[in-house]
């Protein structure tokens, strides 16, 4: 799918978003990300409209409301929603209405090179939720970016990099499947955007956040210890040198400060597998 909401005319497709609801949005608060955009309700809730292509409709539904059904998982309340088939375009678009969140992203876009303030209230939340979610079994595949996680590309993806591990995934969990500073917001823990959230590899979303964290040592040791069961089982170290893996196969300069500790991790866990 080509189209751009950063740089697409929308107005039509927001019309429709507010008209259908029966709601006004406050275009001050807009957020436009790639495949969707964001606006505060007049009723103090939140709307957000997704795009996917028309081959991206598969059968698995709308990923916030089918996440509505989980339990004890720190994420915006879902209300009501809308989808339509755009044929000029050649796209579906999908409007949901869900509790508006004040709390900021704890990093949106780029690599956190800081330690961010979370406090112990935060990452008990957090441990939960994580808990929480990986209890719940689904019909729903992860699609981390938009693309279903298989064996077959979780394998390719790790034997890229490192062709003589054995990555035979051995257990699923539920997962968010996009978890990263920028869809977790402080200082109260929500989980958002679940457009992608379904079964993955054990661990897949514990290393995502841990791979994430590599260039502040101390922040990646801290999810480490709060996910430590998940990122230790045999899946779970897979998912760790899977992610290392998509960092050290990354064109030159994209990984930045995240490429030497990916490295350093990645040479243990061959070895640790190869034990």
């Amino acid at each position: 799918m080509s189209l751009d909401l950063r740089k697409a005319a929308c107005d039509d497709i927001i019309d429709r978003a507010q008209k259908t609801l029966q709601t006004a949005f406050d275009s001050s608060t807009e957020v436009r990300k790639r495949r969707s955009l964001g606006f505060r309700a007049d009723r103090g809730t939140w709307v957000r409209i997704e795009v996917r292509g028309l081959d991206r409709i598969d059968g698995q539904g709308w990923g916030i409301e089918c996440a509505s059904v989980l339990k004890d998982v720190a994420m915006p309340a879902w209300h009501q929603g809308v989808s339509w088939i755009d044929h000029e375009r050649g796209v579906m678009w999908r409007a949901d209405e869900t509790e508006c969140v004040s709390d900021q992203a704890v990093k949106l876009g780029g690599t956190l090179t800081t330690a961010p303030d979370l406090s112990e209230s935060w990452w008990a939340t957090f441990s939960t939720s994580m808990t929480a979610l990986a209890a719940h079994s689904t019909t729903r595949t992860a699609t981390p970016h938009l693309q279903p996680i298989t064996q077959d590309r979780f394998s390719d993806t790790i034997h890229e990099v490192f062709p003589e591990v054995d990555a035979t995934i051995t257990e699923w969990r539920a997962a968010h499947a996009d978890l990263a500073w920028g869809n977790l917001t402080a200082p109260n823990c929500y989980f958002l955007d679940w457009e992608d959230w379904g079964m993955a590899p054990r661990g897949f979303d514990a290393s995502a956040l841990w791979s994430a964290s590599l260039a502040v040592p101390e922040l990646a040791d801290r999810v480490y210890r709060e996910c430590q069961a998940e990122l230790d089982s045999p899946t779970g170290k897979l998912g760790q040198l899977y992610h290392c893996a998509e960092i050290m196969a990354a064109p030159a300069g994209y990984a930045g400060p995240l490429l030497e500790p990916a490295e350093t991790r990645a040479a243990e866990l061959v070895k640790e597998l190869h034990g």
